[in-house]
């Protein structure tokens, strides 16, 4: 499905996840993730009448979007999914029955040079997925140490040259800033000489920065937990993440709460008697192929689904 010029990811994968079914389809659901509304407008057309969906997101662009949703069933707020705990309180809402995030960015960000999230497109290197508030990647690269660059490009890029492109980004401004993403994806292609085929040499680096800016993986720990949180009994939780250390946390996330809790050896208790798992994993799932074929983008996603077993927090 195309919307606003985004090919929605998985989308009748995840929606069918939720199990919206004629028993659950006046219950309340959360698309903690808006992007261009892909999700939401699937998940309301199979909510019946007494069905509520509320969206999340930080972008302005986005919470545009939803605002041409007329529908009395609907609501959109602008804040984070790692604000759920809040957002949900504030209107009332004790648990929910199922919670779908896509995470990762939306191809209008990534296609909008203005936004300064791809280096294929020039444009001020920005990155932040709400432009209001925060320090822009430039403005981070120009008073960072060359130590936290290169932890930063180390640990969310996965990128083995962090040091080499650390130390070129330190001595480049000592010149002059970086202010354009043409300039930061040509010091990066200066450095990096060899990256697996197909790939451009500043993909590690652009992920690696745009994640810390927006502090995507602790957003994303937080969220979980909330998300969990939220969920009532046989409530589904559905997530749908683009690179491994996304898909890492959510898989390792799930399998603890999966698994029943176990007590000190010293402590005797019973095999009844210990607490029970607190969700149930259903899923992993790929895009078809098909899908993949039509929107190279969704060739990474990766798509975990859990069924909440208990109503209680974790």
């Amino acid at each position: 499905m195309s919307t606003l010029g985004h090919q929605t990811v998985m989308l009748g994968q995840a929606v069918e996840a939720l199990a919206i079914d004629e028993a659950r389809a006046a219950g309340v659901y959360v698309d903690g993730t808006f992007g261009r509304g892909g999700h939401s407008r699937a998940i309301l057309q199979r909510l019946s009448a007494g069905g509520r969906l509320i969206a999340l997101d930080k972008d302005p662009e986005a919470i545009a979007a939803a605002r041409t949703i007329d529908d009395p069933r609907f609501e959109i707020v602008h804040a984070s999914f790692s604000t759920l705990r809040e957002v949900l309180s504030e209107r009332g809402i004790t648990s929910v029955d199922g919670i779908l995030l896509d995470l990762g960015v939306s191809s209008p960000q990534i296609d909008d040079p203005a936004r300064g999230f791809s280096f294929r497109h020039d444009g001020p290197l920005d990155m932040r997925m709400n432009p209001l508030h925060g320090l822009s990647a430039a403005q981070w690269l120009e008073r960072a140490s060359q130590e936290e660059i290169r932890e930063v490009i180390r640990d969310y890029g996965e990128e083995r040259f962090a040091l080499q492109i650390a130390k070129a980004i330190v001595a480049r401004r000592a010149e002059r800033p970086l202010s354009t993403t043409r300039e930061l994806a040509s010091l990066v292609a200066g450095v990096v000489r060899t990256r697996e085929k197909g790939q451009d040499p500043a993909t590690r680096t652009f992920q690696a920065i745009r994640i810390y800016i927006n502090q995507e993986l602790a957003e994303l720990e937080q969220g979980l937990v909330m998300a969990m949180d939220a969920l009532g009994l046989r409530g589904r939780l559905v997530v749908i993440s683009f690179h491994s250390l996304e898909d890492r946390i959510v898989k390792r996330f799930l399998q603890r709460l999966a698994r029943p809790v176990e007590p000190p050896p010293y402590i005797p208790i019973k095999a009844r008697d210990l607490p029970l798992a607190s969700v149930r994993l259903l899923a992993r799932q790929l895009p078809a192929t098909d899908e993949v074929a039509l929107n190279p983008r969704a060739r990474s996603a990766v798509m975990r689904v859990a069924e909440r077993l208990a109503p209680s927090g974790p």
